[in-house]
């Protein structure tokens, strides 16, 4: 893959149906896979990817805080003992601070709400040197362009240290997003077309404005810098249906905006494939080791198809179902090798 051409880094998680107290990480959760809470296992992944591929090069299974802190289970699934309870973005930013000490190179960091929402992550990005386009929630709260919390309080002629903290006050207040969307008028907003779909052009309505997050700004001496918020408000929607926001430079058009925050739906189609052509959610143990064992197989495998393909010019390969991959016949084959590739 080209760095040359746009690198990212997209953060996500993928669930896993799975039954039975003592395998490990199971319980009750968010699975997308179900679309609902159920009993299941999820992973925290770190995916780089181009214009042209993208693939899963950290893998980490969530250890629910029950599980965490219950040491007869830990010891029978063989948790290690230095794994202890982390919310997935501090399982994310882990996985990219590794990534960067092991040399990789910038990129923009793409994540969904359930990342980007958290303002601790954010800022775990962008010190590390990552610029990052997140999705938030319509609740987020955010300061209008050119509004900022109020400066620290005077101390002059008080008693006490000085005051160095920003404050807020009566009509001086942070809005939510959505409410900062829908004051907008129509002509703040613009068609715009990121990718070519199956059947025709990806496109949706946005605006793209200037703005500053301000979760608890109050405990800081100085405003937060400026970055954008995307808003996304399909045509025919009563309000807008999706928000990020990015650290990307200033002078950044809104259409590349667009195709950069677009850019995490990769990870979807490594997740649809892993899953349905590789084997990731077929893991039958219990153990932790097992459980990371069998998903960087399944990823090996599917970086050497990946592999195959960028090799032969970017074309996608005339049956990437190769037999002896996705059904483990023994001993293994490579997939130049296989009779149907």
């Amino acid at each position: 893959m080209d760095p040359s051409s746009g690198l990212y880094w997209i953060i996500d998680d993928t669930g896993f149906p799975k039954k039975g107290k003592y395998s490990v990480g199971v319980a009750r959760q968010y699975c997308g896979q179900l679309g609902k809470q159920d009993n299941c296992q999820v992973a925290v992944s770190l995916s780089v990817a181009t214009t042209e591929a993208s693939l899963p090069v950290a893998y980490q299974l969530y250890l629910p805080k029950e599980w965490a802190e219950d040491p007869a289970r830990r010891q029978l699934a063989g948790v290690p003992e230095e794994i202890g309870f982390a919310t997935k973005p501090q399982i994310a930013i882990k996985q990219l601070r590794e990534a960067r000490q092991s040399g990789a190179p910038n990129g923009v960091v793409l994540a969904d709400a359930g990342y980007g929402n958290d303002t601790v992550f954010r800022d775990g990005v962008s010190e590390m040197g990552l610029q990052y386009a997140v999705g938030i929630q319509s609740s987020t709260r955010v300061w209008p362009p050119g509004a900022a919390p109020l400066p620290a309080e005077s101390s002059k002629g008080k008693a006490g240290r000085p005051r160095s903290l920003q404050r807020r006050g009566p009509g001086h207040n942070s809005v939510a997003v959505k409410d900062l969307a829908l004051a907008l008028g129509p002509s703040h907003y613009q068609t715009v077309s990121w990718r070519e779909g199956t059947r025709t052009a990806l496109s949706s309505r946005f605006g793209a404005l200037r703005a500053r997050a301000s979760h608890r700004d109050y405990w800081r001496a100085a405003p937060r810098d400026e970055e954008w918020l995307l808003i996304e408000w399909p045509i025919g929607e009563l309000e807008p249906t999706k928000y990020w926001l990015s650290t990307l430079p200033e002078e950044t058009a809104v259409e590349h905006l667009v195709h950069v925050a677009k850019m995490r739906w990769r990870i979807e189609r490594d997740y649809q494939d892993l899953k349905q052509e590789f084997g990731l959610g077929h893991f039958e143990g219990r153990g932790w080791r097992g459980f990371h064992h069998h998903a960087s197989l399944c990823m090996a495998v599917y970086g050497f198809l990946i592999a195959q393909r960028l090799n032969e010019g970017g074309k996608k390969l005339r049956n990437p179902r190769c037999t002896c991959l996705t059904h483990g016949l023994h001993p293994p084959q490579l997939p130049s090798e296989c009779s149907d590739t």
